[in-house]
């Protein structure tokens, strides 16, 4: 690697040829604060948080984008930055809706964090006229509040770069700039696929999910309802962060302890649900392998990626596995056999999921996902907001004990364990799919190359004399890619995974916020996912067929994969949306 030398606040130091002084700053142990910059996808040096002095240069320089040179000597905190910096806060926080002790970002602001470390308390800017903003809160899953809004455009990045989507820009000019949708529609009227990724990066309080906490406490105290709550794969292993755990550790026990003291009757894995979509979803493929069927077959457990396909690849749509995702079918069952099983009508019986996704939120909505004759699922909570249950009942998480999940579903596989990492949908269906086509047992459980955080991973599996072709995609901008090769004949797959969220659940838009200085430089994504397959391969069953309750729902509730009771409970519909 081909290295400059150059001098950071008067220290020497070798750094990569190509950095920017933000990098090499990094490197030498110096955090230059930003607000906009977020890598790869929003270097645009707009709010000027991040400029530093470079020796010759006639002025201030955006350390994001500005590239080192050779001798270069540069200076991070000199009395003239630290007084831009502080100005520049004080123009932004003039426009701001200082709400500070009641906002849901308070103690996780990257603007707060800034004017405490600068000491803004006031200034003469703060008389100045300010733009008020309506809230639009039209979509299921989230609101925007413009009146926190500091213009730094992550979230259309976010939207536009990783997703395709590109609902929001920024509308108007000078003092009356502000981000939404074209025409000034509502966020809920365009084609926006609820992923969430724009608030995963908002600095401040701007954007967050709609908070249906209160509604779950309400259900929990009503001693009509019978409250049952599951949580995703992913969530274990992201949970911890909101409770200055490191970042990738799995707190899947003090979760559990912590939702039977939070007062649920029954605190279950969602792992049950994706170890259910695994046979499906398996059967479905191997069906239309050997009946002719539409290929390639496209997973459908991300609510965001289906929503994208209906309003952007409609002609799709028949690819799509019929399989409801895990959610939904951990509440399908739920309100069919486990109702049954226990003698409880289920309109009394209320489902709370716990979910990387805000996009769960609108999949509750959906249509065809009743199969009880009331909706399968009633409440999706972003992992946020299971943390902010945690913090109001004052419950101290990190010294909670280790508990299991409640039996009969909490069983958790290995293969439902990896549904929370891009590839892990893809390599639990190989472990089921090759071993019912070959009629043997896998050897080696491990399918390493449809592992990674890479946006699209290919492979190509021999299995029973044929040639299967597989993809993997994360982030809905791959998804496009690959789907204009395959439309285009360029691209030949027989099943092909898709995730909304560029690394899979682990990353996704109802995760703990991180802030860019951890965004830019960690690779949240890898070690989220390295502890799930940690978990994997520490569990007794790594594959969805060898679960004793995935084998007693069928034994005495189903029939088999593919059955039509299945089909009734387990699979749904999709529709044709508007393309804007």
């Amino acid at each position: 690697m081909e290295m400059v030398n150059i001098k950071i606040n008067g220290m020497p130091c070798s750094v990569p040829a190509g950095s920017t002084i933000l990098e090499a700053a990094r490197y030498a142990g110096i955090e230059i604060p930003t607000l906009c910059y977020l890598k790869e996808i929003n270097e645009i040096g707009a709010c000027r948080i991040c400029v530093v002095e470079v020796k010759g240069a006639r002025s201030l320089v955006a350390s994001c984008v500005y590239p080192v040179n050779e001798g270069m000597e540069v200076l991070t905190n000199s009395p003239k930055v630290l007084k831009s910096r502080k100005q520049t806060l004080e123009l932004i926080l003039s426009t701001h809706k200082q709400e500070c002790l009641s906002c849901v970002r308070s103690g996780n602001c990257e603007l707060q964090k800034l004017c405490r470390d600068y000491k803004i308390e006031d200034s003469h800017y703060f008389k100045g006229e300010n733009p008020e903003y309506e809230i639009d809160d039209s979509a299921v899953h989230m609101y925007r509040d413009n009146n926190k809004c500091i213009l730094c455009r992550r979230c259309v990045a976010a939207c536009r770069a990783n997703q395709s989507v590109g609902v929001i820009g920024a509308n108007e000019r000078g003092f009356h700039t502000h981000i939404a949708c074209a025409f000034e529609q509502p966020l809920g009227s365009t084609a926006c696929v609820s992923c969430g990724q724009c608030i995963a990066v908002c600095p401040t309080g701007a954007l967050s999910e709609k908070d249906d906490t209160a509604k779950v406490l309400e259900a929990i105290a009503d001693p009509t309802k019978h409250v049952i709550v599951n949580t995703a794969p992913s969530i274990r292993v992201t949970l911890g962060e909101c409770f200055g755990m490191p970042i990738g550790t799995n707190v899947k026990g003090k979760m559990v302890a912590a939702l039977r003291r939070l007062g649920f009757d029954r605190v279950y894995d969602t792992d049950v649900g994706a170890d259910l979509t695994i046979l499906e979803e398996a059967h479905e493929f191997i069906d239309r392998v050997k009946n002719g069927g539409k290929l390639p077959i496209i997973t459908s457990c991300s609510p965001g990626w289906v929503k994208f396909c209906e309003h952007k690849f409609p002609d799709f749509l028949d690819n799509l596995s019929s399989c409801k995702s895990p959610q939904q079918m951990f509440g399908a069952v739920a309100k069919t056999w486990y109702a049954q099983k226990e003698g409880i009508d289920p309109k009394d019986i209320v489902v709370v999921s716990i979910m990387p996704c805000t996009a769960k939120k609108f999949e509750c909505k959906r249509d065809d996902q009743s199969a009880a004759g009331v909706p399968d699922v009633d409440f999706a909570l972003t992992t946020r907001e299971l943390a902010a249950m945690i913090d109001h009942a004052g419950l101290l998480f990190t010294q909670l004990p280790d508990e299991d999940f409640d039996a009969p579903l909490g069983v958790t596989t290995g293969a439902g364990a990896i549904f929370g990492a891009t590839g892990g949908v893809m390599e639990a269906a190989l472990r089921t799919a090759v071993e019912e086509l070959t009629g043997e047992q896998l050897q080696k459980l491990d399918f390493e190359e449809v592992r990674g955080t890479k946006g699209i991973k290919e492979a190509s599996y021999e299995v029973a004399g044929m040639k299967v072709n597989v993809a993997v995609v994360s982030g809905l901008a791959n998804a496009k890619k690959v789907l204009e090769d395959v439309r285009d004949g360029k691209k030949q797959y027989h099943f092909i995974e898709v995730m909304a969220c560029p690394g899979g659940c682990v990353n996704g838009g109802g995760q703990p916020i991180q802030p860019g200085s951890v965004r830019n430089f960690v690779d949240l994504k890898g070690l989220r996912a390295k502890a799930l397959y940690e978990e994997d391969r520490n569990l007794p069953l790594r594959k969805s067929h060898e679960s004793p309750v995935i084998k007693e729902l069928y034994a005495s509730f189903f029939g088999e994969p593919g059955s039509h009771k299945a089909h009734e409970i387990l699979h749904t519909t999709y529709v044709e949306r508007n393309r804007h």
